[in-house]
């Protein structure tokens, strides 16, 4: 019988009316209790409980009990990982999910991915002023002439200019952004049922990524470029270039370039994650990179946060530039109409197929291309660093 099996299970406890014994139910925790014969019938009858493994009718809850049932509550969260429970005399064990635990490895996700966008932000934040300068201002000079009147009228703090205001945008983006990604990556793949992801689940779970960062994070990059925009040092920094925006333009304003932004981001983060984890998983599957798991797997605990890098440092580096790269030039019209956008007014505000238009129209299509030399040399380092940081962060945080 179950209380049998459950003494013989527990010898080492004490010998008491019941037993303590936890099942997972749906996401939510399940605690049981085994009771013993001699608990009165009158206690029993009162209350909601399971015979076995098998839930007795509630339609008749005066039934005669058997020698020995199991009684279960359900409770919000629990702590177990694993647990075992008792049917037809065998021993089953189970799984626990923890609500509480899966909570703290989201927050640690998002860390890692905030703490990679404010280290590769900060490290190619002239790079980004460049790329601005080029598509706000329209700026025509070479690069180089462009960095020396910087670097003459405003010394070097010139070149990092918004990056505090960048970082405040980037860091949640980032965060959302990676965290979204192998939410849904692993979301598919539950769906699908098949071993590994596959290249499309990998496209649409980044498309759905960029969305959902986007939707979250655009008001913070609408206020950046305004900041960064002729006239914006007047606006007396982010509370007060919001607080502008707000009376003068309303709420909306915030979201200006919102379609072309989810237009250019969907395939941005479909390319920037497919990209990465294609070569990823070529490498993991090659001999290889077969070969380095299992040395990693055999040193165990003895392995640096570094020498835990599945790809290793040099390769993470690479292939987060390569990834990079690829989106950057796949996408790169997408954020030149979307940074137009953002500097209209409501009086003289064109559609998104208008500024396509206009820009095109004086500048041919080389102006969609505006400042895309600045803009890769941004972010190859940029994403090289980010991946590195972020696949660095997961290790340290022991994300799961």
């Amino acid at each position: 019988m179950a209380g049998e099996v459950c003494h013989q299970q527990n010898q080492h406890k004490h010998s008491l009316p019941f037993y303590f014994n936890p099942i997972s139910d749906s996401g939510s925790f399940s605690a049981g209790l085994f009771l013993d014969p001699q608990i009165p019938d009158s206690f029993l009858r009162s209350i909601w409980f399971k015979t076995g493994a098998t839930a007795s009718s509630q339609s008749n809850p005066r039934r005669r009990l058997p020698t020995a049932c199991f009684l279960s509550v359900s409770l919000p969260s629990a702590k177990l990982q694993n647990a075992e429970h008792v049917s037809n005399g065998v021993v089953h064990q189970t799984k626990v999910r923890v609500r509480g635990r899966n909570a703290i490895n989201t927050t640690k996700h998002l860390w890692a991915g905030a703490i990679a966008a404010m280290v590769s932000r900060t490290c190619v934040a002239p790079l980004e002023r460049l790329k601005l300068e080029y598509i706000v201002r329209g700026e025509k000079r070479n690069i180089f002439d462009l960095i020396s009147k910087i670097a003459a009228s405003q010394g070097l703090r010139g070149f990092w200019k918004g990056n505090l205001v960048n970082i405040l945008r980037t860091a949640p983006f980032k965060a959302v952004n990676f965290c979204a990604y192998d939410t849904y990556r692993k979301q598919l793949l539950r769906f699908s049922g098949n071993q590994e992801t596959t290249n499309f689940e990998r496209f649409i779970a980044g498309a759905a990524a960029g969305i959902t960062a986007t939707i979250i994070c655009l008001p913070l990059d609408t206020i950046r470029t305004k900041l960064v925009a002729p006239g914006g040092e007047a606006l007396g920094g982010v509370i007060g270039a919001f607080r502008y925006m707000i009376q003068t333009e309303g709420f909306f304003s915030l979201y200006k370039g919102l379609v072309p932004s989810i237009i250019s981001m969907a395939p941005s983060g479909a390319v920037f994650y497919g990209v990465y984890d294609i070569l990823k998983s070529a490498y993991l599957h090659s001999p290889e990179g077969m070969k380095r798991i299992q040395n990693m797997h055999k040193q165990g605990q003895e392995l640096s946060a570094f020498d835990q890098l599945e790809l290793g440092p040099v390769r993470t580096l690479l292939y987060g530039a390569i990834a990079g790269a690829c989106a950057e030039a796949a996408t790169y019209p997408f954020e030149v109409v979307r940074r137009q956008l953002q500097l209209q007014v409501q009086a003289t505000k064109l559609s998104s197929f208008a500024t396509f238009v206009k820009i095109v129209e004086h500048g041919g299509v080389p102006a969609l291309y505006a400042g895309l030399i600045p803009s890769l040399l941004q972010v190859l380092p940029s994403a090289s660093i980010s991946y590195f940081v972020y696949e660095f962060m997961k290790i340290v945080l022991k994300v799961e």
